[in-house]
């Protein structure tokens, strides 16, 4: 045998056997169906960065993104089987704990709730005070949405009930600009860019603004966890894997707009979301970042926030108990900040 030939085979034999380390762990269900409310929103951001970076990709996902008019809506098909995992508020994995079904938060992106409640200047020229809106059309994203519960939340406050308003789902995006601007609603619980769009024009007087981490913190009575990935217990059961990398590529896009400036986003996002107005979405980036989580960790005091919140509205949860710490878990996301140190 030739010398070039005993090298050709010593060398292929050494490849084959050597060790295939950067191979990436086989995940057990790569094809996913995720379900958003709103998903042009501020809100969502990391979720939009992980998909147009490619992020999902990396980890060897197969990702569908199906966009709902609602947090409400987004929850009803993971409820129904027709998507694995929600892009939505946390509040609602304590919520569905009472009615018996077992979600669990995985990776933050919102560490505050980033919604603004505030009234129509043209309908409600003389309002003072929440109590002013008694009897008055509020728009939310949709109804039973986390807009919806910060509304309720901010009525309970003043002493109103839910039902002494009128709930008008708007959506989350230029229809809910158009309602104001019409005068078809009173006052309205949204996010940006929505929010940052009407007050540039002067159809929105603020109330309650929950961009701001410390006044969220005021108004909730301590840290509250806002958008998440959520998933049935079950499906984290079984498949560990592939929970690991939709955490992986959320908490690369958290690190990745940290670092960002208004530049880097207005050419990362698509250019719907910005509803036509560069400047706008700049100003309600620069607004929303710092509630925007910088590393997917969850709050030790923030599922007791939401149960308090949440509590405050619905006397079945005051008087449930629920298992906190089943809500939500960080053991997915210290694995990921581990292995994706910077952004």
């Amino acid at each position: 045998m030739s010398l070039r030939r005993r090298t050709f085979i010593a060398t292929a034999s050494s490849l084959l056997a050597a060790p295939t380390f950067a191979q990436a762990p086989a995940l057990e269900k790569p094809k996913l169906t995720l379900a958003v409310g709103g998903k042009n929103l501020l809100y969502y951001l990391p979720l939009t960065i992980a998909e147009q970076l490619g992020y999902f990709k990396a980890e060897g996902l197969d990702l569908s993104i199906v966009d709902f008019a609602g947090g409400s809506q987004a929850l009803r098909a993971l409820v129904g089987g027709s998507a694995d995992v929600v892009s939505g508020a946390f509040e609602h994995t304590v919520n569905m704990q009472v009615k018996g079904q077992r979600l669990r938060a995985v990776v933050l992106m919102g560490r505050a709730p980033q919604i603004v409640l505030g009234v129509n200047p043209k309908t409600m020229p003389n309002f003072k005070s929440v109590a002013d809106l008694k009897g008055k059309k509020i728009g939310v994203t949709a109804p039973g949405s986390s807009t919806n519960v910060m509304t309720n939340f901010v009525l309970a406050k003043a002493g109103l009930k839910p039902s002494d308003v009128s709930i008008i789902g708007v959506g989350a995006g230029n229809g809910a600009v158009a309602a104001m601007r019409a005068g078809q609603i009173d006052a309205i619980s949204n996010l940006d860019p929505v929010i940052s769009l009407l007050l540039r024009s002067n159809d929105l007087k603020i109330v309650s603004d929950t961009r701001v981490v410390a006044e969220a913190d005021k108004v909730f009575g301590g840290p509250m966890p806002a958008a998440c990935l959520y998933l049935p217990q079950a499906f984290i059961d079984k498949h560990p894997k592939t929970v690991q990398a939709l955490v992986n590529a959320i908490v690369r896009a958290d690190k990745w707009i940290q670092a960002a400036g208004p530049g880097d986003i207005i050419k990362t996002v698509p250019e719907s979301y910005l509803l036509g107005d560069r400047a706008v979405y700049i100003d309600a980036f620069l607004a929303a970042k710092g509630a925007l989580s910088p590393d997917g960790m969850f709050p030790e005091a923030g599922a007791e926030t939401a149960r308090r919140a949440l509590a405050s509205i619905d006397a079945e949860i005051a008087k449930a108990s629920i298992d906190l710490k089943a809500v939500y878990t960080n053991d997915f996301v210290k694995v990921a900040n581990a292995k994706y140190a910077k952004p």
